[in-house]
């Protein structure tokens, strides 16, 4: 199984994220599961790449030209491929993995898992989304989509979609049950 991880460059203000994503690569090298990633050697992105090879698994990195002319790709995992932009990084991204998750991070994160979820919904593929919810970080975000259902812009079902979870065990059964929604059209 490869699931893609959408994370930030940075490692932000609390030591407990850079310790769960290293805690998450090695989980992801232990139960066979491949790292599907933004090719970034910085920031939680780095880390959970660094971790899953240290402990034996394997990693497949994405990442734009610009970011790699800037001495930011990792070139020290399974395979990295350089492509010409981000829309083309996240087709890659979608494309080799079974699964995404949302780990925390800013914008970007943001962006790349709306996007894989809105593609879920539409029925572009039938993989899962998952918010890995370190710390609590997603929860005024889900207090939001509870709202999108509550003033009807987003059916309950592509909500209850989501995985919501900050524990190891509870996320890879999740993924092994997982059932896409009835399509939307």
């Amino acid at each position: 199984m490869r699931v893609a991880v959408f994370c930030a460059s940075g490692i932000g203000n609390n030591e407990i994220y850079l310790n769960e994503i290293k805690s998450l690569g090695k989980f992801f090298a232990k139960n066979n599961i491949e790292l599907v990633y933004g090719g970034g050697k910085v920031g939680l992105m780095g880390a959970i790449a660094d971790s899953v090879m240290q402990n034996g698994g394997k990693v497949y990195g994405v990442i734009p030209e610009q970011l790699e002319q800037k001495e930011l790709s990792h070139t020290g995992i399974t395979k990295l491929k350089v492509v010409k932009n981000m829309h083309e990084r996240k087709a890659e991204m979608a494309a080799n993995a079974d699964a995404f998750v949302a780990f925390a991070g800013g914008a970007g994160t943001l962006e790349e898992i709306f996007e894989v979820w809105t593609w879920a919904q539409l029925g572009f593929h039938d993989k899962p989304c998952i918010f890995y919810n370190t710390n609590g970080y997603y929860d005024h975000l889900f207090d939001m989509i509870n709202n999108m259902v509550k003033e009807g812009f987003l059916k309950e079902d592509y909500a209850n979609m989501l995985i919501k979870t900050d524990n190891k065990e509870v996320m890879l059964k999740a993924l092994k049950e997982y059932k896409a929604p009835i399509q939307k059209w």
